[in-house]
């Protein structure tokens, strides 16, 4: 910090002698200051520094840059480079995934600028919001964009712009084989856009832990990620579409392979450590795989997605950078609560005279479970307000507090332990009189406990709390956000039917909206056809059992050869859903016959048909 206050003066001197100068990063940057107390540094290897200029524009805002010596800046400037041409490739092909592409700029061997992007943050920052451990949970980054988006329509619109970006990272990242891939290198917008930072490892050039690659999966898409594109822990028809969009995003990348090629061909010889030779380029080009075709590259990329969702070696790296970030940064942060989107204090709020649980009540979103109406009374004459509040975020209020202040000036808090299996009423009931206890102490405890920041931002109300304080929530019928009307009991697939060749193609993609079994479970499902007539049960062909859901996705290829044009006319495809049940006879969950000559394969067809018991399917 000493290092940086007597460097800033520096650059104050200059500008005292200079007036004002444009910045390398974008000559249409006129800067006339340095502002020192938005002056900071970055924990990470090469300790860049955070600088904050004063804009020569009276009505602009401060200009943000970040300053980094001792990486080379010319490979992240080819990085985004290469990402910035994918996106164009998309833009032109009329998908637009979303993709956030700062400015970079290397000024000299080793050193250069990178532009902030604002209202960022880092997956870490968001992940130990939630403790350290969490990387391992869920919840962490659906709940942080909740926080930031607290309407319905707002959190949709982010929602949709994770899927898009988060899609077009994966398949960037992957082509371009860019590694060291931790929670500090990965951002995310409070609009939901995703991105990637530090491209300081690529092509392939992992780091290594020992002879242990630290980047084991393809790409980085964690849980977090998937509950997000969900709505849930459970896999949704969203999902689909961002599988969807993944392969397309990657098909129409590969057409262009050869112009990927032949431009880093060309940076071979600029001195570039990780790229100055043919194998670096032999790297994306088996990225890309040119040779497969698009049903095959859909195929694959499918795979590269559950190898990546299913790898517990990302959430693992995530989780040692995160104890190595806490013992570099010491204890200095202040903690905040992961629900609220930004700190109050006494001067901003008013002081608090008063606090009352009034009482709890059932909710049904975003989970079902109890919350509790707490009255805020203010020295303001009059002003009294009413929050809500879960007990999981009493109690990490609580936490947070014994990072602050020692067990002794502290209240003791209700125990979350539950004995027998007593109602959820009942234990609402008995933790309403206990929490009453427990933040009338919390009030009225030593000044620097009861005037703390973090009280006070807890009693402040949230959007949430403007909107539903004094109403009682009513119950819904079914959460419908993230599927769309089906139309008939049994689900509906998606198949990608083509004929070349003499062969027949059925590209199985998804299933959506299949029943449960009977006893409430979610099905183990796979997919069975048969080319009617079929005597001698020949023509049989299945995909893979996805485990546990209503809502799978396959991508894949069932092939039939050795077909005439002609004999195609007489035939029907009966396809049929089965859930495996071990050593029990599998479940028909619905199936679907489609006559071929009902449909003109000149060219591929594609689209979803219905399920149900034995009928002809409609498209």
């Amino acid at each position: 910090q000493g290092i940086l206050r007597e460097g800033l003066e520096d650059v104050k001197q200059f500008f005292k002698a200079n007036g004002s100068c444009r910045l390398p990063l974008s000559p249409s940057l006129l800067v006339k200051g340095i502002v020192p107390r938005d002056c900071s540094y970055f924990n990470s290897n090469a300790v860049p520094l955070k600088l904050s200029f004063q804009n020569v524009d009276p009505l602009g805002e401060n200009i943000r840059v970040i300053f980094k010596c001792g990486d080379d800046l010319r490979q992240d400037m080819l990085t985004l480079q290469m990402i910035r041409i994918m996106n164009k490739i998309w833009v032109q092909e009329g998908l637009d995934m979303r993709m956030v592409i700062f400015r970079c700029f290397s000024t000299g061997r080793g050193r250069g600028m990178v532009e902030m992007i604002p209202n960022a943050e880092t997956l870490r920052k968001i992940q130990v919001e939630h403790g350290v451990t969490g990387s391992f949970k869920d919840r962490p980054l659906a709940d942080w964009l909740q926080k930031h988006n607290p309407k319905e329509d707002e959190y949709e619109k982010a929602v949709e712009n994770f899927i898009y970006s988060c899609a077009g990272c994966c398949v960037a990242t992957y082509v371009l084989g860019i590694c060291d891939r931790h929670n500090d290198n990965i951002m995310l917008k409070t609009t939901g856009h995703m991105f990637h930072i530090d491209f300081g490892r690529f092509l392939g050039h992992a780091q290594m832990f020992g002879n242990i690659k630290r980047d084991r999966a393809p790409f980085v898409f964690t849980s977090d990620m998937a509950y997000v594109i969900n709505g849930g822990d459970k896999p949704s028809s969203r999902f689909h579409d961002f599988v969807d969009l993944c392969c397309q995003a990657y098909n129409l990348i590969r057409k262009h392979t050869h112009l990927f090629l032949n431009l880093l061909g060309l940076m071979l010889s600029c001195g570039i450590p990780e790229l100055s030779d043919l194998e670096d380029l032999k790297y994306v080009y088996d990225a890309l795989r040119p040779q497969d075709s698009d049903a095959d590259a859909t195929t694959y990329f499918t795979r590269l997605i559950e190898s990546s969702l299913g790898s517990v070696a990302t959430k693992l790296n995530f989780f040692i950078h995160n104890l190595a970030q806490m013992k570099f940064t010491g204890s200095d942060a202040c903690p905040t609560l992961s629900f609220a989107p930004r700190t109050h204090t006494i001067k901003t709020s008013g002081r608090i005279r008063d606090v009352f649980l009034c009482r709890h009540e059932r909710v049904f979103n975003p989970s079902k479970g109890y919350t509790y109406v707490v009255k805020v009374q203010r020295e303001s004459p009059g002003e009294v307000v009413f929050v809500q509040r879960t007990f999981e975020e009493f109690q990490e209020l609580h936490n947070k507090l014994r990072l602050l202040f020692p067990s002794s000036l502290l209240p003791s808090f209700p125990s979350r332990f539950v004995i027998g299996r007593s109602r959820g009423e009942a234990v609402a009931e008995r933790r309403k009189d206990e929490l009453n206890g427990y933040i009338w102490h919390l009030i009225h405890a030593v000044p620097e406990v009861a005037e703390c920041d973090l009280i006070y931002t807890f009693f402040h109300p949230l959007p949430r709390d403007e909107k539903a304080a004094g109403t009682n929530p009513t119950p819904k019928a079914a959460d419908t956000t993230w599927a769309r009307p089906l139309g008939k009991v049994g689900g509906e697939v998606k198949l990608s039917i083509s004929y070349k060749n003499n062969k027949l193609f059925i590209m199985v993609m998804h299933i959506r909206g299949l029943p449960p079994l009977q006893d409430g479970n979610d099905p183990d499902p796979y997919v069975k056809t048969y080319l009617l007539p079929d005597p001698q049960k020949t023509t049989k062909r299945k995909t893979k059992v996805a485990r546990k859901t209503c809502n799978p996705t396959y991508n894949e290829m069932l092939v039939y050869d050795g077909i005439p044009r002609g004999d195609l006319q007489q035939r029907e495809l009966r396809l049929s859903v089965l859930s495996e049940e071990g050593f029990w006879e599998n479940i028909l969950l619905g199936e679907v016959g489609i006559r071929l000559r009902d449909l003109d394969l000149a060219q591929e067809k594609m689209g979803w048909f219905a399920l149900g018991s034995r009928g002809h399917g409609t498209l």
